[in-house]
Parts: C-alpha cells; structure tokens; sequence
C-alpha cells in the first residue's frame, strides 16, 4: 500500500510538470493580453498526434519531434494572435473565447478524420522504455526523466522572466501597457510573441506528454480543463505560482482517482474554490485577470 501511493505521488509530480509546461502558455498569454484561449488543448493534441507519427523508438525521432512542434506551436500561436487582434470592445473577450472556441471544435473534428476516433498510444524511446524499482512497485523510467525535463522547463522560465531583457519587457507589458509603450516597448510584438512562446509550449507539451496523455478524442478538452483550473488557482502571479498550483491540481488528480475515481472531479474543483476563498481573504486587493 505504501509503494503504491509513492508510485501515486511521482505519478501526480509528472502529470502536474505535464500540466504546468501546458499552463504556463496559457497563463502568459492572459497575462500580457487578457485573453482566455480556449484553444490551447487544441494545441496540445496536435502536438501529441506529431509524437504519435514521428516515434520510431529512438532519441533522434523524438528531438525532431520537439523541433516540429515547436515549430507548429509558435506558428499556430502567431495565427491565432492574427485573428484575435481585431476582436477588441466591449464585446471583445467574449468574441475572443468564442472564435477561439470554435477552432478548437474544428481542430477536433479535423484530428478525428485525419487520424480515427480510436487512442493511439505513444511508445516512449526505447532507451527510456523500462522501468525502476520504487519500493516493491516498478515505474516507468520516461516519467521519471519527464519530471527531470518538467522541472528544466519551469527553471529556464522562471530564469527567463526574471533575469533576462525579455522577461522585463514582458513584465512591463503585464504590469502597465501604456507606461511600457511610452517607453519605447511594442506591446504588439510582446504580444505576437508571447502568443509564439505559449502555443509552441503547449505542443511541445504534447509531444513529451503523449507517452502519459496520449492522442484521443477529448483529450484536448481534458488539458483545456486542467490547465484553466491551474490558471484560476495560480493566477497570473508568475511561474512560481503556476507550478505550484500545476503541481497541486497534478497531485489531487492522480491521488483522487487512486482513492475515489467518483468523487475525484468534486474534490479537484473542492480545491480550486478553497484556494481562491482563502486567497481573496488574505490579498483581498489581488484581482485575477
């Protein structure tokens, strides 16, 4: 019993890294522009399906994989800060969530014809593809260099953001877009890029993560779900703060479905509300965006 919450908690590191790398797109973009996009699971799936036709049980496939989609991701990014730019006003983020909503419909449907409405399951590279002992239990090895790659990720974004003239434009942007432009910043190529950065890491996700959330009908909509709950939790406080929600969503998920599949969606938005009601008690001046 005590191996099997150990594997359950290694489980829940991974599966929460897997969720930060895909949330922490989704909370820069409605960090510098506000805006909710609802097609970011989208990009995920097709990041996925990539590692799902590149795999050939080798380290080479799987970096071209990486390169692909990072590729894909920042090109998908820049397309979708295209058509949302024009939807300002009133109105505006609700055009925006629902032009965003409706690609990720079509995406869905076009991932269902071109690839079937059957999971594909990823094979890990064969040098990754075995297991290690944890207590009496074995766990696979490629989860376990995931978290190691999960955690450069979160380490290379936090460095970014805060030690690097890159991070502090994009800081400025977020704090004060008027104040930044005056000084010189374009907050419209801040925001081409930061459209760039999130989506290639949501299919880059995809890519590393379909080995643990492989290719299937919905699965978009699950990473949608999840990492929405991380932004809500973590807000748009920094990579600090959306790891640590990503890792505590990743927990609850993996440990709530070990001790009560049923109630494990119940006890994930359980969370979510405690967190935000003692979160506005103590920083009731903090707005999420």
């Amino acid at each position: 019993m005590i191996a099997t919450f150990v594997a359950t908690g290694v489980d829940g590191l991974a599966f929460g890294l897997l969720l930060f790398t895909v949330a922490a797109g989704l909370t820069l973009i409605y960090g510098v522009m506000g805006i909710l996009n609802l097609a970011h699971g989208s990009l995920y799936l097709a990041g996925a399906y990539l590692a799902a036709g590149m795999a050939d049980g080798g380290l080479p496939a799987l970096g071209l994989a990486v390169a692909a989609a990072t590729l894909l991701g920042a090109s998908g990014g820049v397309l979708l800060d295209h058509l949302t730019r024009p939807l300002t006003g009133d109105q505006g983020h609700l055009s925006q969530a629902l032009v965003t909503m409706g690609l990720s419909l079509l995406a869905a449907d076009a991932c269902t014809t071109l690839f079937g409405a059957a999971p594909r399951p990823v094979p890990p590279p064969t040098v990754l593809d075995g297991s290690v002992h944890l207590g009496a239990m074995g766990y696979p090895v490629y989860r376990l260099a995931f978290i190691i790659v999960g955690a450069v990720v979160a380490v290379g974004l936090h460095w970014m953001l805060r030690h690097t003239t890159t991070g502090m434009t994009l800081r400025a942007v977020i704090a004060d877009p008027r104040m930044a432009a005056a000084t010189g910043i374009r907050p419209t190529r801040v925001r081409t890029g930061a459209f760039a950065v999130g989506g290639a890491l949501a299919t880059t996700g995809g890519v590393l993560g379909a080995p643990i959330l492989g290719p299937a009908p919905g699965i978009d909509t699950t990473v949608l779900a999840l990492s929405l709950v991380v932004v809500v939790i973590g807000g748009t406080g920094g990579v600090l703060t959306t790891l640590a929600a990503a890792l505590l969503v990743g927990q609850v998920q993996t440990t709530g479905v070990l001790a009560a599949p049923l109630a494990a969606p119940f006890a994930l938005f359980t969370v979510m509300v405690v967190v935000l009601v003692l979160a506005h008690r103590t920083s009731p001046q903090v707005r999420l965006r």
